[in-house]
């Protein structure tokens, strides 16, 4: 029940992170125009993302320009755009690996250790996934930072941090928390604790067999009396019934001893 519960919470942690991911990488919100000196007060503010480009006017006016050429942005941004891209594909493919390898779905019911290792897989992309998407944006961070604090560029042309780079920073370590989880709960399975129980549970497979024994034997001890006729026939077949009888009891201990671990099912003795 732990490592399910581990798996849940990892799961849909990863997820969250996710769809993080996904606002961050669309939205156009990673660098704002700073409003600092003469720029205070400002009819135009300008935003720019991985993909577009936008401005806003006091009057309420939003207008967006795509960029037109990949070739022609700059290598940071164009190295930002891939891994932005390749994080959500990661975090797609491990949300649809989770499925298949989590406790509480049915595929790859029967095989624990095929379905750990699913699991385990999943935690991984998502851990993957994670660390790519924080590579852009603590990279446009430091970049934004650095070209805040230098003296020699415009105030008009100065950035700050978007709403766009929180975003994905908080995405990052969520999704990185959460294929955490998924690997600890496949370690755990594998370790043998918080598996599910096996078919038959909570009576072992050779149930049946000591429980079908059990009966026989007690249904021989239940075996009705045999009268005594004269004679010497009557003797002889007493002691026939008690040396049975004998014989029955000590095979029902041998057998209890062997499988002291048997349940009887059907209430005899």
């Amino acid at each position: 029940m732990a490592s399910m519960a581990l798996e849940l919470m990892g799961f849909f942690l990863g997820l969250l992170g996710t769809l993080g991911t996904m606002v961050a990488t669309v939205l156009p919100y990673w660098q704002i125009s700073a409003h600092i000196g003469s720029n205070i007060v400002t009819a135009v503010a300008n935003m720019r993302g991985l993909w577009m480009e936008c401005v806003y006017q006091s009057t309420g006016a939003f207008q967006c320009e795509t960029y037109n050429s990949m070739l022609a942005l700059p290598a940071d941004l164009q190295a930002s755009r891939a891994l932005m891209v390749m994080s959500v594909v990661f975090s797609v493919l491990a949300i649809a690996i989770s499925c298949v390898g989590m406790q509480c779905t049915v595929c790859l019911d029967g095989s624990g250790a095929a379905k750990s290792r699913v699991a385990g897989t999943g935690g991984g992309l998502f851990l993957a996934s994670g660390f790519l998407a924080l590579i852009p944006v603590a990279w446009t961070t430091h970049e934004v930072v650095q070209t805040f604090y230098q003296h020699n560029i415009p105030q008009s042309l100065k950035f700050e941090i978007g709403e766009c780079l929180y975003v994905g920073l908080a995405s990052a370590l969520v999704t990185m928390l959460g294929g955490g989880l998924l690997a600890a709960s496949c370690c755990e399975d594998q370790s043998g604790r918080g598996r599910r129980n096996g078919p038959g549970y909570p009576y072992p497979v050779g149930g049946a067999m000591a429980g079908t024994g059990t009966r026989m034997t007690s249904q021989a001890y239940r075996s009705p009396p045999v009268s005594q006729p004269g004679g010497a026939k009557g003797q002889t077949l007493q002691a026939l019934v008690r040396s049975a009888s004998e014989s029955s009891h000590s095979t029902n201990h041998a057998q209890r001893g062997k499988k002291n671990t048997g349940y009887d099912i059907t209430g005899y003795v």
